[in-house]
């Protein structure tokens, strides 16, 4: 269910903004939208599961928030990387 450390690291070189760059908001929108669909991958197999739906409902809002901090801060770098992953907005 979680992501590998070999995930996370083609995850982080595919969306980083620079060499060494872990905790930019492209990297953690990335890392949380693999988390997301991992996770409701899961919630369709296992619908009763609601420790794992409330961590799913974080998880969303967390990257929501991220989304909303980018839209502020540069609109361009906030349509690319929606862009980049396919989300709607």
């Amino acid at each position: 269910m979680a992501l590998t450390a070999d995930q996370k690291k083609k995850i982080i070189q595919k969306f980083a903004t620079g060499k060494g760059d872990t905790g930019s908001p492209e990297v953690q929108v990335a890392l949380l939208s693999e988390s997301i669909g991992q996770l409701t991958g899961h919630l369709k197999d296992h619908p009763k599961d609601n420790h794992s739906r409330r961590g799913l409902l974080k998880m969303v809002s967390k990257r929501r928030r991220l989304l909303h901090y980018l839209l502020k801060k540069d609109e361009a770098r906030y349509k690319e990387i929606v862009n980049k992953l396919g989300l709607s907005k």
